[in-house]
């Protein structure tokens, strides 16, 4: 948000800001499907009926979720949050584990089939791509909470290492395993009927409840500084309206994958290609004169562009067809 304000001025700070909120905040709301969906896989079957109100197992399991949630986002003390967040850490780290030991060793092997290249697929799968990395505007947070400024470069590099191999580990499995009939989550694919499957969808049931708050904390500083008031009435109530909102839209619009998809070339693309290179190039003036400075960043930008319109074009078809 600096960097746009000194690219552009108060503007720039503006649209950079709504850019990084809104990404992380349809972020979290991605992790109450998440939820909603794995929860239900655990325990099918379920329905409340209040009077002619019929609510299905998929929507009251994501409420429940948000009321387990809820004590988390009161926190204001970043160095708490650090400590749950890394149980979501340990959680990723058994999950891989887990759909390993399912594929290896209780039957379901690596036999799944499918087309290796579905160029008709490749909008949506480079907008999940860059939805991966949707969580970095935390990164400023977690600079500014942390006791020893000077290790922040490592825990960057060791950070992005592991969430790339996570990422890659579960895409290869996951596709080695189901092939084409692979979902947007691939616990929903495993039998619940075998050790390792539960393991795999307990452990996916920890990441969000663990990271929400972590992720939701900047957008809740955003506007606590924008009505200008750090009082702990103000927190609960912005805490708590986001997360009831977020519940809102994931009820509304319970489709995972096609929302993260969404997320991922719409805002994801912006913040982490688009937004650096615009502003490389209005500060550093690399715009007004021919040269490599100039020929990187366009070409950087066009990419941007394209993936993003491209992908969120696919993204929003693909939800108004399946709501």
């Amino acid at each position: 948000m600096d960097i746009g304000q000194h690219a552009f001025g108060s503007k720039g700070r503006l649209i950079v800001s709504i850019i990084m909120n809104s990404e992380l905040y349809l972020a979290v709301t991605g992790f109450l499907i998440l939820e909603g969906d794995n929860l239900n896989k655990l325990i099918p079957n379920v329905e409340i009926h209040i009077g002619e109100l019929s609510i299905g197992g998929t929507t009251m399991f994501t409420m429940v979720t948000c009321l387990v949630i809820l004590p988390t986002v009161l926190f204001e003390d970043m160095s708490l949050l650090s400590y749950v967040s890394a149980g979501g850490a340990l959680a990723s780290s058994i999950f891989i584990v887990s759909l390993l030991w399912n594929g290896a060793i209780d039957g379901t092997g690596f036999h799944g089939k499918g087309r290796v290249f579905n160029w008709s697929g490749v909008p949506s799968a480079v907008s999940l791509y860059a939805f991966c990395y949707s969580a970095h505007p935390v990164l400023p947070t977690l600079y500014n909470s942390m006791r020893n400024k000077t290790h922040f470069s490592g825990v960057l590099i060791v950070s992005f290492s592991a969430c790339t191999f996570g990422y890659a580990a579960a895409a290869i499995l996951g596709y080695l395993m189901f092939g084409q009939e692979v979902e947007s989550q691939v616990t929903l694919n495993l039998q619940t009927g075998k050790l390792s499957s539960r393991v795999a969808i307990y452990t996916t049931l920890v990441n969000p409840i663990a990271k929400y708050a972590l992720m939701l904390t900047p957008v809740i500083n955003a506007i606590k500084m924008k009505v200008s008031c750090n009082k702990r009435v103000t927190h609960m109530i912005i805490s708590t309206s986001l997360l009831v909102s977020s519940l809102i839209i994931a009820v509304t619009i319970p489709l995972f994958g096609y929302l993260m998809s969404l997320v991922g070339a719409l805002l994801s693309v912006s913040a982490s290609i688009l937004v650096p290179s615009i502003c490389y190039l209005k500060i550093s003036g690399d715009y007004k004169r021919f040269g490599s400075g100039m020929i990187i960043n366009y070409s950087i930008i066009v990419m941007g562009v394209a993936i993003a319109v491209f992908g969120t074009y696919r993204s929003l078809i693909d939800i108004i067809q399946n709501l």
